[in-house]
């Protein structure tokens, strides 16, 4: 993958993420949210970000109701608002919104994040993230004075050897696939 834009290595990894969502798909996606509950027992956090996944990302719903049975933590989700995000309690119901993304209602919340889970698109040498290009959780992160842990999940990994990313894309503390937890900081 040498000599490559952000943008081209954007649509190999896609291209990469749809062929591996087509096979033993739930395997994997039950896989990877074990290795995040791994994660969230040795961080131990308070207030967790999740996603609603697309068909190529990590499903991670049934961690979801998991993690909202526990009483120890409190469950939360992107809501996407104008060019970035805000974090929602996770309730029902979900509304199909930009993107083919279905998120809760609005809510005027203002939350500490403690740990946040992340899907990716691909990841370069800096282990920053190559999302799909709008820059969402780049500014979303950005806006925060605080910098919680980040988990990147994705379904099998897609990484650059080379940098790709700017220093305004978010950099991980953890990446899981279906190979296992890959990389801590």
């Amino acid at each position: 993958m040498k000599n490559l834009t952000k943008s081209d290595f954007r649509k190999l990894c896609i291209k990469k993420l749809k062929f591996c969502s087509k096979f033993g798909k739930i395997k994997k996606d039950k896989f990877i949210s074990k290795k995040i509950l791994e994660v969230i027992k040795i961080e131990k956090p308070k207030s967790i970000l999740l996603y609603i996944p697309l068909d190529m990302e990590v499903n991670v719903r049934s961690l979801i109701n998991i993690l909202r049975r526990e009483k120890n933590y409190k469950v939360y989700v992107p809501l996407m608002m104008g060019n970035s995000l805000k974090v929602v309690p996770y309730r029902l119901p979900l509304n199909k919104q930009k993107y083919n993304i279905y998120e809760p209602n609005d809510s005027s919340l203002r939350v500490k994040i403690d740990l946040a889970i992340v899907p990716i698109v691909g990841t370069d040498d800096t282990f920053r993230r190559v999302g799909f290009g709008v820059g969402f959780y780049d500014r979303f992160f950005a806006s925060l004075d605080y910098r919680p842990k980040i988990v990147f999940t994705q379904l099998c990994l897609c990484q650059s050897k080379t940098t790709l990313t700017q220093i305004h894309d978010i950099k991980s503390d953890y990446i899981i696939t279906n190979k296992g937890t890959i990389w801590k900081r």
